[in-house]
C-alpha cells in the first residue's frame, strides 16, 4: 500500500483498529500478572512458577534452570530485558519437549506421521501444518494451560489426514478432542494476552 493511501485506510479501519487493541488489553489483564524479577512468577502450563533472578556479570550468556519449584534464571546484567531474554530462550527449549512428546503420542495415536517440528513465534498463529506434514508450534502456548496446548497439538495432528477446515475435519478434531470448543474459547478469550505477557 502506497504510503498517501495509509491515512484513509487507517480512518476507514479504525473502529476495528480500536476494538482489537481493546482486546488485547483486555485478554493481558485477564491472566496472572508476569513479574520479570526476583521473586516473580511466570506461567507454565497453567501453573504460575516461580523464578529467582540473580545478576552474575561473568557469565557469558543468560541461563535458566529448575530446581525445585521454581527457576533460577542467571543473567549477566539486571533488568527485565536480560529476564525476559533468558526466560524466552527456555519457554522455546521447554516447548521443543514438550510439544514433542505430545506431537509423538498424537500422530501415534492417529496412526499418522509428522516430518518436522519448528518452535517459533508466529504474531497470527497458534500453530500449522504443512502439506508435507512439516508442524510448527508458537512456544507461547507453553504459557497457556496444559489442555489448550494438548488441543492445539491434535487439532494439528488431523491437519495430517484433512488439510482444510471442513465439517469432516471438525468432526475428526472432537473424536479426538471431545472438549475442544473450550480450548478455542480459551485462545479466543485470551489468547492474544499471551502474545504480550513476555
Amino acid at each position: 500500500m502506497a504510503l498517501r493511501d495509509a491515512e484513509a485506510f487507517v480512518a476507514e479501519k479504525a473502529r476495528w483498529i480500536e476494538r482489537t487493541l481493546r482486546d488485547y488489553e483486555d485478554a493481558a489483564a485477564a491472566l496472572p500478572a508476569v513479574r520479570l524479577e526476583d521473586h516473580g512468577e511466570i506461567p507454565f502450563l497453567g501453573r504460575m512458577i516461580p523464578i529467582r533472578v540473580k545478576v552474575e556479570p561473568h557469565r557469558t550468556r543468560p541461563g535458566v534452570a529448575r530446581r525445585g519449584s521454581a527457576l533460577h534464571v542467571g543473567v549477566m546484567e539486571p533488568g527485565e530485558d536480560a529476564v525476559r531474554e533468558a526466560l524466552i530462550r527456555w519457554y522455546r527449549r521447554q516447548a521443543r519437549a514438550e510439544i514433542s512428546e505430545r506431537l509423538d503420542w498424537a500422530t501415534l495415536r492417529a496412526g499418522t506421521a509428522f516430518t518436522k517440528l519448528q518452535i517459533r513465534d508466529p504474531h497470527s498463529r497458534w500453530a500449522s501444518c504443512s502439506s508435507t506434514g512439516a508442524m510448527s508450534f508458537s512456544w507461547r502456548l507453553l504459557m497457556a494451560p496444559e489442555p489448550v496446548l494438548g488441543y492445539v497439538v491434535e487439532h494439528e495432528v488431523a491437519h495430517l489426514d484433512v488439510m482444510d477446515h471442513s465439517k469432516r475435519f471438525w468432526r475428526l478434531v472432537e473424536r479426538r478432542c471431545p472438549d475442544y470448543r473450550e480450548h478455542e474459547r480459551w485462545l479466543r478469550n485470551y489468547g492474544a494476552g499471551l502474545r504480550t505477557l513476555l
